[in-house]
């Protein structure tokens, strides 16, 4: 397998679960229960830009570290 592919798998890992742990707070916590189809539409978009943005930049960070 291509050594960039495999030293970017542990980041990605590393990344989704800081996603999934930010998604999941955001959606226990800040939009627990939604009452309309609107409000839930909304608290899922809004954990998946901020798991998404943080997972995705802690992911890159930690390949571009293992890359010096």
């Amino acid at each position: 397998m291509n050594k960039n592919v495999v030293s970017s798998i542990t980041p990605g890992i590393v990344g989704g679960v800081i996603g999934l742990l930010i998604s999941f707070t955001l959606n226990y916590f800040l939009v627990p229960l939604p009452e309309t189809v609107i409000a839930n539409a909304a608290g899922n978009g809004m954990s998946g830009l901020f798991s998404g943005f943080f997972g995705g930049f802690f992911g890159l960070l930690m390949y571009l570290r293992k890359q010096q």
